[in-house]
């Protein structure tokens, strides 16, 4: 049996991160479920009711993005990853897609910029994600696809 520090539940320093790997098609109907997942994933953080709807919405509009403007109604996969650091209380979610890609991410991130103005979108994806948690960072390279990655602090 190996050790408890020895586990890959444990990194270097000895706190503990618990993940979770979830692949799914890119269809709107997964974005329900991606929102329940990490709910359910970050209860063992102890967060408030507030923390898990600011959480909820932030994945919500990540998967979002990915099925409408990663894929652009083509399909593929959607890559999302969870740690909960349970020492640090800290939730990360990395949402990631194999889409078209972002030519510009710094344009992208501003208020109200929509790819499509015709369209039902606001272009407030991205200011909800960095209104409803502690750190967002995207990465994106046209062709190849879209990393978004958001931390929350609970508790603080």
């Amino acid at each position: 049996m190996e050790s408890m520090m020895e586990s890959p539940r444990f990194n270097q320093s000895g706190n503990c991160k618990e993940h979770l790997r979830l692949e799914m098609d890119s269809l709107s109907q997964n974005e329900e479920f991606a929102r329940v997942v990490t709910a359910v994933f970050m209860s063992r953080l102890n967060p408030t009711l507030e923390e898990v709807d600011d959480v909820k919405t932030a994945v919500s509009e990540a998967v979002t993005n990915a099925v409408i403007h990663g894929y652009q109604g083509r399909g593929g996969v959607i890559h999302m990853e969870i740690t909960a650091d349970t020492q640090e209380n800290v939730l990360e979610v990395c949402v990631k897609d194999t889409g078209v890609g972002i030519a510009d991410v710094k344009r992208a991130m501003e208020p109200m910029f929509t790819t499509d103005p015709e369209g039902e979108r606001s272009g407030m994806g991205f200011s909800f994600m960095e209104a409803f948690m502690d750190q967002v960072d995207v990465q994106s390279e046209p062709g190849k696809g879209t990393l978004v990655s958001m931390k929350k602090f609970i508790g603080r």
